[in-house]
Protein backbone atom coordinates (compact mmCIF):
# COMPACT_ATOMS: atom_id res chain seq x y z
CA UNK A 1 0.00 0.00 0.00
CA UNK A 2 1.07 3.59 -0.67
CA UNK A 3 1.26 6.18 2.12
CA UNK A 4 -1.16 5.53 4.97
CA UNK A 5 -2.05 8.17 7.55
CA UNK A 6 -4.24 7.88 10.62
CA UNK A 7 -6.20 11.11 11.13
CA UNK A 8 -8.27 12.01 14.17
CA UNK A 9 -10.73 14.89 14.23
CA UNK A 10 -10.86 15.90 17.89
CA UNK A 11 -14.13 15.97 19.77
CA UNK A 12 -13.45 19.48 21.11
CA UNK A 13 -12.98 20.65 17.51
CA UNK A 14 -16.10 19.16 15.94
CA UNK A 15 -18.48 19.88 18.85
CA UNK A 16 -19.24 22.79 21.19
CA UNK A 17 -17.33 21.29 24.10
CA UNK A 18 -19.18 23.18 26.85
CA UNK A 19 -22.68 22.48 25.46
CA UNK A 20 -23.96 18.91 25.56
CA UNK A 21 -24.66 17.22 22.23
CA UNK A 22 -23.94 20.30 20.12
CA UNK A 23 -22.09 19.71 16.84
CA UNK A 24 -20.07 22.35 14.99
CA UNK A 25 -21.50 21.43 11.62
CA UNK A 26 -19.70 24.21 9.74
CA UNK A 27 -16.35 22.98 11.06
CA UNK A 28 -17.15 19.34 10.30
CA UNK A 29 -18.10 20.20 6.72
CA UNK A 30 -14.99 22.36 6.21
CA UNK A 31 -12.71 19.59 7.50
CA UNK A 32 -14.43 17.07 5.24
CA UNK A 33 -13.85 19.41 2.28
CA UNK A 34 -10.17 19.81 3.17
CA UNK A 35 -9.67 16.04 3.35
CA UNK A 36 -11.40 15.65 0.00
CA UNK A 37 -9.14 18.32 -1.52
CA UNK A 38 -5.96 16.49 -0.53
CA UNK A 39 -7.33 13.12 -1.60
CA UNK A 40 -8.09 14.60 -5.02
CA UNK A 41 -4.53 15.97 -5.24
CA UNK A 42 -2.98 12.70 -4.07
CA UNK A 43 -5.12 9.61 -4.81
CA UNK A 44 -2.25 7.42 -3.51
CA UNK A 45 -2.83 8.71 0.02
CA UNK A 46 -4.73 6.18 2.12
CA UNK A 47 -6.47 7.19 5.32
CA UNK A 48 -8.03 5.73 8.41
CA UNK A 49 -10.18 8.42 9.96
CA UNK A 50 -11.23 8.70 13.58
CA UNK A 51 -13.06 11.25 15.62
CA UNK A 52 -13.69 11.98 19.27
CA UNK A 53 -17.09 12.15 20.95
CA UNK A 54 -16.72 15.68 22.31
CA UNK A 55 -19.77 17.09 24.02
CA UNK A 56 -21.82 14.13 22.82
CA UNK A 57 -20.14 11.15 24.50
CA UNK A 58 -18.06 12.82 27.19
CA UNK A 59 -20.92 14.57 29.00
CA UNK A 60 -22.91 11.34 29.20
CA UNK A 61 -19.83 9.28 30.13
CA UNK A 62 -18.86 11.65 32.94
CA UNK A 63 -22.42 11.61 34.27
CA UNK A 64 -22.49 7.80 34.48
CA UNK A 65 -18.74 7.06 35.01
CA UNK A 66 -19.04 4.54 32.19
CA UNK A 67 -15.27 4.37 31.68
CA UNK A 68 -14.89 2.92 35.21
CA UNK A 69 -17.15 -0.07 34.58
CA UNK A 70 -20.77 -1.08 34.11
CA UNK A 71 -22.78 -3.52 36.25
CA UNK A 72 -26.06 -2.12 37.60
CA UNK A 73 -29.21 -1.57 35.51
CA UNK A 74 -28.72 2.18 35.89
CA UNK A 75 -25.13 1.92 34.68
CA UNK A 76 -26.18 -0.14 31.66
CA UNK A 77 -28.72 2.56 30.85
CA UNK A 78 -25.85 5.04 31.01
CA UNK A 79 -23.80 2.74 28.76
CA UNK A 80 -26.61 2.92 26.19
CA UNK A 81 -26.79 6.70 26.50
CA UNK A 82 -23.06 7.05 25.77
CA UNK A 83 -23.37 4.59 22.86
CA UNK A 84 -26.27 6.55 21.38
CA UNK A 85 -24.51 9.89 21.73
CA UNK A 86 -21.31 8.58 20.11
CA UNK A 87 -23.32 7.04 17.29
CA UNK A 88 -25.29 10.25 16.73
CA UNK A 89 -22.12 12.30 16.27
CA UNK A 90 -20.59 9.63 14.03
CA UNK A 91 -23.65 9.82 11.79
CA UNK A 92 -23.17 13.57 11.37
CA UNK A 93 -19.46 13.21 10.63
CA UNK A 94 -19.92 10.38 8.13
CA UNK A 95 -22.70 12.28 6.38
CA UNK A 96 -20.45 15.33 5.91
CA UNK A 97 -17.59 13.17 4.63
CA UNK A 98 -19.87 11.40 2.13
CA UNK A 99 -21.28 14.72 0.93
CA UNK A 100 -17.70 15.84 0.21
CA UNK A 101 -17.28 12.82 -2.06
CA UNK A 102 -15.13 10.76 0.28
CA UNK A 103 -15.68 6.96 0.18
CA UNK A 104 -16.05 6.48 3.93
CA UNK A 105 -17.47 3.55 5.88
CA UNK A 106 -17.89 3.46 9.66
CA UNK A 107 -16.66 0.65 11.93
CA UNK A 108 -18.30 1.14 15.37
CA UNK A 109 -15.99 -0.15 18.12
CA UNK A 110 -18.98 -1.17 20.28
CA UNK A 111 -19.89 -3.88 17.79
CA UNK A 112 -16.41 -5.12 16.88
CA UNK A 113 -14.21 -4.98 20.02
CA UNK A 114 -14.06 -6.98 23.25
CA UNK A 115 -11.93 -5.79 26.16
CA UNK A 116 -10.63 -7.30 29.39
CA UNK A 117 -10.05 -4.82 32.21
CA UNK A 118 -9.81 -1.99 29.70
CA UNK A 119 -7.43 -3.79 27.31
CA UNK A 120 -8.45 -4.94 23.85
CA UNK A 121 -8.40 -8.74 23.66
CA UNK A 122 -10.34 -9.20 20.43
CA UNK A 123 -10.92 -7.00 17.41
CA UNK A 124 -11.96 -8.54 14.12
CA UNK A 125 -10.18 -6.06 11.85
CA UNK A 126 -10.26 -8.00 8.57
CA UNK A 127 -13.38 -6.14 7.33
CA UNK A 128 -11.63 -2.84 8.06
CA UNK A 129 -8.50 -4.02 6.24
CA UNK A 130 -10.58 -5.12 3.25
CA UNK A 131 -12.27 -1.71 3.15
CA UNK A 132 -8.88 -0.03 3.11
CA UNK A 133 -7.57 -2.33 0.39
CA UNK A 134 -10.66 -1.55 -1.70
CA UNK A 135 -9.80 2.15 -1.63
CA UNK A 136 -12.41 3.04 0.98
CA UNK A 137 -11.76 5.16 4.07
CA UNK A 138 -12.58 3.38 7.35
CA UNK A 139 -13.93 5.59 10.13
CA UNK A 140 -13.62 4.67 13.82
CA UNK A 141 -14.52 6.77 16.84
CA UNK A 142 -14.45 6.95 20.62
CA UNK A 143 -17.13 4.55 21.81
CA UNK A 144 -18.34 2.22 24.54
CA UNK A 145 -17.13 -1.38 24.39
CA UNK A 146 -18.00 -4.54 26.27
CA UNK A 147 -15.45 -5.76 28.82
CA UNK A 148 -15.18 -9.24 30.35
CA UNK A 149 -14.16 -7.84 33.76
CA UNK A 150 -15.64 -4.35 33.88
CA UNK A 151 -18.86 -5.15 32.06
CA UNK A 152 -18.34 -2.16 29.84
CA UNK A 153 -15.92 0.73 29.39
CA UNK A 154 -14.87 3.38 26.86
CA UNK A 155 -12.04 3.40 24.32
CA UNK A 156 -10.71 6.66 22.94
CA UNK A 157 -9.86 7.13 19.28
CA UNK A 158 -6.16 7.30 20.17
CA UNK A 159 -6.40 3.90 21.86
CA UNK A 160 -8.11 2.49 18.79
CA UNK A 161 -5.37 3.86 16.54
CA UNK A 162 -2.69 2.31 18.75
CA UNK A 163 -4.37 -1.09 18.44
CA UNK A 164 -4.42 -0.75 14.64
CA UNK A 165 -0.82 0.41 14.16
CA UNK A 166 0.90 -3.02 14.17
CA UNK A 167 -1.59 -4.35 11.62
CA UNK A 168 -1.83 -1.40 9.24
CA UNK A 169 1.58 0.27 9.78
CA UNK A 170 0.79 3.94 9.11
CA UNK A 171 3.63 6.39 8.55
CA UNK A 172 1.94 9.33 10.29
CA UNK A 173 -0.62 9.79 13.04
CA UNK A 174 -2.34 13.18 12.84
CA UNK A 175 -4.34 14.54 15.78
CA UNK A 176 -6.38 17.49 14.58
CA UNK A 177 -7.92 19.37 17.50
CA UNK A 178 -8.52 22.87 18.85
CA UNK A 179 -5.10 23.58 20.32
CA UNK A 180 -2.26 24.79 18.09
CA UNK A 181 -0.18 21.91 19.43
CA UNK A 182 1.48 21.14 22.75
CA UNK A 183 2.12 24.25 24.82
CA UNK A 184 5.05 24.60 27.19
CA UNK A 185 3.07 27.17 29.19
CA UNK A 186 -0.61 26.16 29.05
CA UNK A 187 -2.93 27.97 29.68
CA UNK A 188 -0.94 31.10 28.73
CA UNK A 189 -0.38 29.63 25.24
CA UNK A 190 2.69 31.67 24.34
CA UNK A 191 5.34 28.95 23.91
CA UNK A 192 4.45 26.23 21.43
CA UNK A 193 6.66 23.14 21.32
CA UNK A 194 7.40 22.46 17.63
CA UNK A 195 9.12 19.11 18.24
CA UNK A 196 8.41 16.97 21.29
CA UNK A 197 10.61 14.00 22.18
CA UNK A 198 11.16 11.88 25.29
CA UNK A 199 14.15 14.11 26.01
CA UNK A 200 12.25 17.39 26.28
CA UNK A 201 9.03 16.03 27.82
CA UNK A 202 10.00 17.37 31.26
CA UNK A 203 9.79 20.89 29.82
CA UNK A 204 6.03 20.63 29.21
CA UNK A 205 4.84 18.20 31.88
CA UNK A 206 3.85 20.92 34.40
CA UNK A 207 1.56 22.51 31.79
CA UNK A 208 -0.20 19.28 30.78
CA UNK A 209 -2.92 19.41 33.40
CA UNK A 210 -5.68 18.07 31.16
CA UNK A 211 -8.45 19.67 29.14
CA UNK A 212 -10.84 22.47 30.05
CA UNK A 213 -14.05 20.53 29.34
CA UNK A 214 -15.32 17.07 30.40
CA UNK A 215 -13.01 14.46 28.86
CA UNK A 216 -13.05 11.01 30.44
CA UNK A 217 -10.19 9.83 28.22
CA UNK A 218 -7.60 12.08 29.83
CA UNK A 219 -7.13 15.30 27.84
CA UNK A 220 -3.81 16.52 26.46
CA UNK A 221 -1.67 14.82 29.09
CA UNK A 222 -2.97 11.39 28.12
CA UNK A 223 -2.56 12.17 24.42
CA UNK A 224 1.07 13.20 24.82
CA UNK A 225 1.97 10.14 26.89
CA UNK A 226 0.22 7.85 24.42
CA UNK A 227 1.97 9.41 21.43
CA UNK A 228 5.38 9.15 23.09
CA UNK A 229 4.66 5.53 23.90
CA UNK A 230 3.73 4.94 20.27
CA UNK A 231 6.83 6.53 18.75
CA UNK A 232 9.07 4.64 21.18
CA UNK A 233 7.47 1.38 20.05
CA UNK A 234 7.36 2.33 16.36
CA UNK A 235 10.40 4.59 15.73
CA UNK A 236 9.54 5.21 12.07
CA UNK A 237 6.14 6.67 12.99
CA UNK A 238 5.59 10.41 13.37
CA UNK A 239 2.72 11.86 15.39
CA UNK A 240 1.50 15.44 14.94
CA UNK A 241 -0.82 17.42 17.23
CA UNK A 242 -2.21 20.54 15.53
CA UNK A 243 -5.22 22.84 15.27
CA UNK A 244 -8.04 22.36 12.81
CA UNK A 245 -9.55 25.72 13.74
CA UNK A 246 -7.64 27.50 10.99
CA UNK A 247 -8.84 26.87 7.43
CA UNK A 248 -6.24 24.99 5.36
CA UNK A 249 -4.28 23.75 8.41
CA UNK A 250 -5.54 20.22 7.86
CA UNK A 251 -4.65 20.46 4.18
CA UNK A 252 -1.08 21.43 5.09
CA UNK A 253 -0.79 18.62 7.64
CA UNK A 254 -2.00 16.04 5.12
CA UNK A 255 0.50 17.38 2.59
CA UNK A 256 3.30 16.82 5.11
CA UNK A 257 3.97 20.48 5.88
CA UNK A 258 5.09 21.60 9.34
CA UNK A 259 2.13 22.46 11.56
CA UNK A 260 1.60 22.20 15.30
CA UNK A 261 3.75 19.89 17.41
CA UNK A 262 5.60 16.97 15.87
CA UNK A 263 6.24 14.02 18.21
CA UNK A 264 8.99 11.59 17.34
CA UNK A 265 12.22 10.09 18.66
Amino acid sequence: MDALYFLKLGGSLITEKHRASTPRLDVIRRLASEIAQVRAENPALHLVLGHGSGSFGHFAAKKHNTHLGVSTPEQWQGFLEVWWQARALNTLVVEALLQSGLPVIAFPPSSTILCQDGHVVRWEIEPLQRALNAGLIPVVYGDVVFDTELGGTILSTERLFIELIPYLKPSRLLLCGQEEGVWADFPLRQRLISHLTPDNLAEVLPALAGSEAPDVTGGMLAKVHLMLQVVRQYPSLEAVIFSGEHPNNLVQALRGCAVGTRISL
